[in-house]
């Protein structure tokens, strides 16, 4: 099943950076910024969060929750989280479950070496569970401004 716009997005329970499982059920009614990454602490994933952090108050404005998932545990996400001083939960998803199910594990190259890995993508969902958009192979710089930019029209 291809994850795109007006499909449900994929239901999931992982382990959340508060200790807590989350699923996406528990959101229901909310918008859900849903963002795939590949590494904690890493420079272009590191840009990434921050910029949602920066940017988080105007996300909740909207009514909008940040989840943010990658593979690293949860030790990992606190680091990461204290850091950086990020507002949102992180998820571990380790098994690269749910990555898989919104088609971002993919095969990359890096250094010239094919490895599996998170394709960076995030996914806008509304308060019925329905993707409202994808984006794929995100590009950090401006793409939170894309989100907010989606969340005013549909919010309009």
């Amino acid at each position: 099943m291809a994850v795109e716009a007006g499909k449900a997005a994929p239901d999931f329970s992982l382990e959340a950076s508060n200790g807590k499982t989350v699923s996406l059920g528990d959101f229901a009614g909310k918008w859900v910024v849903l963002y795939f990454y590949p590494k904690d602490d890493t420079p272009g994933c590191t840009r990434e969060a921050c910029s949602f952090r920066d940017y988080h108050k105007r996300l909740e404005a909207q009514g909008a929750v940040v989840l943010g998932v990658s593979a690293d545990d949860l030790k990992a996400h606190d680091k990461f989280i204290h850091k950086y001083d990020l507002p949102f939960l992180l998820l571990s998803d380790p098994d690269h479950a749910v990555a898989s199910k919104y088609g971002v594990w993919k095969e990359k190259n890096m250094y010239g070496k094919k490895v599996m890995g998170i394709e960076r993508s995030t996914f806008l969902i509304d308060p019925d569970g329905r993707i409202a958009r994808a984006w794929r192979k995100v590009k950090v710089e401006g793409h939170v401004d894309e989100i907010l930019d989606e969340l005013r029209a549909a919010n309009a």
